[in-house]
């Protein structure tokens, strides 16, 4: 019988860029980022899901990369906290208002919370108010011990007001571009 654990050469497509990396069968999508790709922005806090520290993006939506296999990721596009900021460096809608509202404490737990609130708020148009009691319901799957959520609740409807006034700048470009 053998001890050794077969491996898989699975093609992972992260933050843009598809890297091959040779896992175990059984190795965590959480593991292969930190250890296989060296982003140790996603942070693994309970291994079991609860958390929500582990949250990345998969094709858009929030899954808990702790749960997941990464060779079930293969053909899929992740979007880690490290992939959140545009090209150019800008902080993105949800990075910034963290920023500004003092969303975070020891900041173990904020990865998580942004790539969440990230995907969120995909599904608000620009304008669209979030009200508190949908920016909790969209939190409500992460956990922080230091903050007390309120901060954090604040951050989401501080997140769609950017996207609201980066829609109104982009279509304010087009419309000056479109005069020229």
């Amino acid at each position: 019988m053998s001890l050794i654990e077969e491996q898989f050469t699975v093609s992972l497509s992260v933050n843009g860029t598809t890297r091959p990396v040779t896992v175990p069968a059984r190795r965590l999508l959480s593991d292969a980022i930190r250890h296989d790709l060296e982003l140790t922005g996603t942070h693994v806090g309970c291994e079991h899901g609860v958390c929500g520290a582990c949250t990345v993006l998969l094709d858009g939506a929030p899954v808990r990369s702790c749960l997941m296999f990464a060779v079930q990721a293969e053909g899929h596009a992740i979007t880690t906290v490290e992939g959140l900021a545009d090209a150019n460096g800008r902080l993105h809608p949800v990075q910034e208002a963290f920023r500004d509202c003092h969303g975070l404490q020891c900041g173990f737990c904020t990865p998580g919370f942004l790539t969440t609130i990230a995907a969120a708020l995909e599904e608000y148009e620009p304008g669209a108010d979030v009200s508190d009691e949908e920016a909790r319901e969209i939190v409500g799957g992460n956990l922080c011990r230091c903050t007390g959520y309120q901060n954090i609740v604040k951050a989401v409807g501080r997140a769609q007001e950017i996207r609201t006034e980066r829609a109104g700048r982009a279509d304010g470009d087009a419309a000056t571009s479109a005069g020229r």
